[in-house]
């Protein structure tokens, strides 16, 4: 993984991280999202006007991407039933870092060398770590984390993994990676959409949302691109692995700009995340 590559990696950790933490501290989260994805496709759709339809090869990948999607969307909303946001969502990150690394010698023949093998170690341990903390803090406030929470929490994280890969290789399948990501995004926010329908129309969800749509809708779709971009020609796992390290990036965003506190083990986790980050540029 060059420089360039690995910058941008880097950066779309950081977006995927700020997108998240706005819709999240909306009162309606749910709506949020939803109204955060119809805006990724509107602009999907101006931009694709520009830069072409994606290509032939491309489309079973984005139908497969978008089942998957919706699938992994569906899981972690059934796992915050009964699980606090700081716990499912880490764990679900490690436990796609962890099926990303362990497939992709299977399904891409890509292996990665002992640095960036311990890159990602790392980067699952420091997730593993946060969500451990969370787990704590859930239980001294009189929360918990049930087995029913746990089990969708890993369906979620391995249907993530898989849609890695279905993401990954139509960036590899020829044609414009942005027509395929502005492609994705409008097949995503379809049905996402249908997901939502008891929440309101689209309209409706983007006229009550707008001022969180508008911002994350950008963030969201640079995010997703710069990954792409980074898939069509980089080893996946490490890449996805960094890609990742967004679930620090939203610990740092809450710590400094939503003043929650920093305690020992959080620290741990982010000493473990820069340990194990320069390692997955080796790919």
């Amino acid at each position: 993984m060059d420089a360039l590559q690995f910058a941008a990696a880097l950066g779309s950790a950081l977006l995927h991280a700020g997108w998240n933490a706005l819709v999240k501290s909306s009162p309606t989260p749910r709506a949020a999202m939803a109204a955060s994805m119809l805006g990724s496709a509107i602009l999907s759709a101006v931009a694709l006007l520009w830069i072409g339809l994606p290509a032939l090869a491309t489309v079973p990948w984005m139908a497969v991407s978008t089942g998957l999607n919706l699938l992994a969307v569906m899981s972690l909303l059934r796992a915050y039933e009964s699980g606090p946001f700081g716990t499912v969502y880490p764990i679900a990150r490690a436990v796609s870092v962890l099926g990303v690394a362990l497939l992709s010698p299977l399904l891409t023949r890509e292996w990665m060398g002992g640095g960036a093998l311990a890159g990602v170690a790392l980067v699952v341990a420091a997730l593993a770590m946060l969500a451990f903390d969370a787990r704590r803090a859930a239980a001294a406030g009189g929360g918990g984390f049930t087995p029913r929470s746990l089990a969708w929490t890993l369906v979620a994280g391995g249907v993530t993994a898989l849609y890695v890969f279905a993401d990954a290789q139509a960036s590899r399948a020829g044609g414009s990676v942005a027509a395929y990501g502005c492609a994705v995004s409008i097949t995503n926010a379809l049905a996402m959409a249908w997901r939502s329908r008891d929440l309101g129309t689209p309209f409706a969800l983007l006229r009550d949302h707008w001022h969180i749509a508008l911002p994350t809708a950008f963030a969201s779709m640079a995010s997703y691109l710069l990954i792409l971009w980074v898939w069509s020609a980089a080893p996946i796992a490490p890449a996805a692995a960094l890609r990742d390290t967004s679930a620090i990036f939203a610990m740092l965003i809450a710590v400094f700009w939503m003043r929650e506190a920093l305690g020992p083990r959080r620290l741990v986790a982010v000493a473990l995340a820069l340990a194990g980050v320069p390692l997955l540029r080796l790919g």
